[in-house]
């Protein structure tokens, strides 16, 4: 089938309250057609109308969620069913927080937790968190909005919207400090704590990775060069085995211990060397808050 007559099709799903419904605000922007809180044997129903709709219908958003009834007893075969349909494009998207996120944004909206039911909503939280694992595990694209405002969420969905459209695989190179937690959203994580560390000389303390002082101090090691030989040697392997399956996002992670010198430097430098490869792009999670 033309790659142009190709139906695309976006499950949204996740933890209540993560922000399904902006998502999907999101994508009705960008020419979706948009359906909420769908109970889940519709999902093959969709597919087909994809199918034969000749493109006049071949962008599609379903928002699916503990709402709907026998929700586990038909989201997976549906699921399965829909690996069938090799003329439509189709990305599972999950939206997760963290608790304590999640915790208030139920106690500003005043609302109840779904599976709360006399309890309080951390528990309904974690008995959803536990519920959805197997779910998450099969999501294609992962994005934690717990640091999100609803803009910058809608920004980010349609950025990735427009390379699930493209034909080539998105490769983020993410910078982050460990003591801030390892990122949500990272398909590969990278620890180069091992490497010296900038923050102990004095000149360079003040700086971040993208400053060249930096950037020439991390990269001069023999252990970084050789870092870097084999990283670029794994996702020489990588990227394509990634595109071969469907993948259209792959966040790589790469930290050290405050996230502002050397995993900066290193997310720089990667981005640089495939960027003619695919569609490339640095993040740097944790610049600000120093090393």
């Amino acid at each position: 089938m033309n790659k142009s007559k190709e139906g695309k099709l976006v499950v949204i799903t996740g933890m209540s309250g993560a922000g399904k419904s902006v998502a999907m605000q999101s994508l009705e922007d960008n020419g979706f057609f948009c359906v909420d809180n769908l109970p889940p044997v519709l999902l093959p129903k969709f597919a087909e109308l994809l199918e034969q709709s000749q493109g006049n219908l071949n962008r599609v958003a379903l928002v699916i969620d503990l709402r709907g009834r026998e929700f586990f007893s038909s989201l997976f075969e549906a699921l399965n069913q829909l690996e069938q349909w090799h003329g439509i494009q189709h990305q599972i998207l999950f939206l997760d927080a963290d608790d304590q996120t999640l915790v208030r944004r139920y106690k500003e909206t005043r609302r109840r937790h779904p599976l709360s039911h006399n309890g309080t909503p951390l528990e309904g939280i974690l008995q959803e968190r536990k519920l959805l694992e197997e779910l998450k595990g099969r999501a294609h694209q992962i994005i934690d909005t717990s640091r999100l405002k609803p803009a910058e969420l809608k920004e980010k969905i349609a950025r990735r919207l427009l390379h699930m459209e493209s034909n080539n695989m998105a490769v983020t190179f993410m910078s982050f400090g460990f003591k801030h937690g390892i990122p949500i959203d990272a398909d590969l994580v990278f620890d180069v704590r091992f490497l010296p560390n900038p923050h102990y000389v004095d000149a360079l303390r003040p700086q971040t990775g993208k400053d060249a002082a930096v950037a020439e101090y991390v990269m001069k090691w023999a252990e970084t060069k050789q870092f870097m030989e084999k990283m670029e040697d794994l996702f020489q392997f990588l990227i394509p085995q990634y595109q071969r399956e469907g993948k259209q996002q792959l966040v790589v992670g790469i930290g050290c211990t405050g996230g502002k010198h050397r995993s900066v430097a290193l997310a720089e430098a990667f981005c640089g060397k495939f960027k003619e490869q695919v569609h490339c792009r640095v993040a740097h999670r944790d610049i600000e808050k120093g090393g």
